[in-house]
């Protein structure tokens, strides 16, 4: 980072830019990205990391660096709420273990930011603290649902922000947003202290404006951790020091496109006619590109649907106002009324949505139709991604079918907003990295991306391929 020189230098301190980044948040307050900024606390810590720098003690990888978290991640003694009235006002008792590893080396966290309650939505208009605006136009939705964390970024709040992703929201509200926002490979990062919606599918992701800057940050918060069993092991220590590691790729990319997802009848126009043309331009600098069936295409929603609202059913049944939580205040009732008065009051509509359907496709003589059947169609998915990456060193779909909306404009067709996530739901279905990256401009004015796949494991050369694309590529 440019960033670390100027600090090196004396040019700039950590101070003043804690100071700028405030200002910057009180300015931009009508975006809405923030549920809460730490003010005195960031501004004590900046002090702090200037003194031990001046000292001359060796500085953090991330040493100065601002970083705001999405409302979902737990960081000790501060605020988590997962934008819900359920638990509004929660304060967490310890530190994901991605914090826990940016405090480490020395970052700075300013802030929480606004979501779409307990990550559920691809608009981040479902929070209890109101919508967040986009802040290329204050009219359209900022995507979802890590809206907030990839405002923050967009508008110059922060340097970097971490947001979730179960189904598209790093990648979808970084498309939105023209920014970058990378999903890594299913166990990469470890979920302890993030807020559960579906834990097969959850990861922690990274939205910044450059790749080689996603690269420093996943590789401070990813590996081992004692607390998550299903952080892979597969790594063997192999680190993620991208900047450190990268290389020319000399023979070039095989890179795999596929026919379906590119001929599908929601798919923009320009956004299709964009990836074609950047597929021509990488196969006229000597790389591999090409079509492929994917027969699977229409499957991969209902499926991703099925399954991650089981998981929410049985996640968020531990949020019954008794523990902790939203407690409705009323008379004394009997304790099938008190549970429901607490869940219905605290959840919103869309929750709620997803709940009852996962409890449905859970239930008896449900269970083999719906959530066997998904778990088929997902082992199918795992098979053929392997199958692809036997061949193909990086697989390139849009990654949304269209620019962002207006606010207000989906809440009607709720179907329309869930086939959105056709292009996004696949990585999570299969565990593999994924990354969106701002390469095109619409011709309505707004940004659109390309996101780009990579087998498990395979972080380093996705964001190798990724710095490539946006080096040489950007439209």
């Amino acid at each position: 980072m440019d960033y670390h020189q100027q600090l090196q230098k004396g040019k700039t301190s950590c101070l003043e830019t804690v100071e700028y980044y405030l200002q910057k948040i009180i300015n931009c307050k009508n975006l809405n990205a923030f549920v809460e900024v730490y003010k005195e606390e960031c501004l004590e810590r900046a002090r702090f990391l200037d003194e031990k720098r001046n000292s001359g003690k060796s500085p953090g990888k991330l040493h100065g660096v601002v970083i705001a978290l999405k409302d979902v991640i737990c960081y000790k003694d501060h605020i988590v709420s997962a934008a819900s009235k359920m638990l509004k006002d929660f304060t967490s008792i310890y530190n994901s273990t991605a914090v826990e590893k940016l405090l480490d080396e020395d970052a700075i966290i300013i802030g929480n930011c606004n979501c779409d309650e307990f990550a559920m939505g691809s608009t981040n208009e479902n929070s209890v603290y109101g919508r967040v605006k986009n802040a290329l136009d204050e009219n359209k939705v900022p995507g979802g649902s890590s809206g907030g964390s990839a405002v923050a970024v967009q508008a110059g709040l922060c340097m970097i922000s971490l947001g979730s992703d179960t189904g598209g929201s790093v990648r979808q509200p970084a498309d939105f947003c023209g920014i970058v926002g990378m999903k890594p490979g299913y166990g990469t990062i470890s979920r302890h202290g993030l807020i559960a919606y579906a834990s097969s599918f959850d990861q922690i992701g990274i939205f910044a404006n450059n790749v080689e800057d996603v690269g420093k940050v996943l590789e401070v918060i990813s590996g081992h951790d004692e607390y998550d069993s299903t952080v892979t092991q597969n790594l063997n220590g192999k680190s993620f020091a991208f900047h450190q590691q990268k290389k020319d790729k000399s023979d070039g990319f095989r890179i795999a496109l596929f026919r379906n997802a590119m001929a599908h009848e929601s798919l923009d126009p320009e956004i299709k006619k964009g990836i074609y043309e950047l597929a021509e331009d990488l196969r006229n600098d000597g790389n591999i590109v090409e079509e492929i069936n994917f027969d699977l295409i229409d499957f991969i929603v209902p499926a991703y649907y099925v399954l991650t609202t089981a998981e929410a059913s049985s996640n968020l049944s531990r949020y019954d106002g008794v523990r902790y939580g939203f407690r409705f205040q009323g008379g004394e009732e009997e304790l099938t009324t008190f549970y429901k008065k607490n869940r219905g009051k605290g959840f919103g509509k869309e929750v709620k949505k997803r709940i009852m359907l996962g409890t449905f496709v859970l239930s008896e003589g449900y269970y083999d139709a719906y959530f066997t059947k998904a778990q088929q169609v997902r082992n199918l998915l795992v098979s053929l991604t392997k199958e692809i990456f036997n061949k193909f060193d990086a697989v390139l779909l849009p990654t949304t079918p269209s620019t962002a909306f207006e606010s207000g404009s989906m809440q009607s067709d709720p179907i329309a907003m869930y086939l959105a996530d056709i292009y996004t739901v696949y990585a999570n279905l299969t565990g593999i990295p994924g990354i969106s990256l701002p390469l095109f401009k619409h011709s309505n004015g707004m940004p659109f991306g390309v996101q780009a796949l990579a087998n498990k494991y395979n972080e380093l050369t996705l964001l190798e391929f990724s710095e490539l694309l946006l080096k040489n590529y950007k439209r």
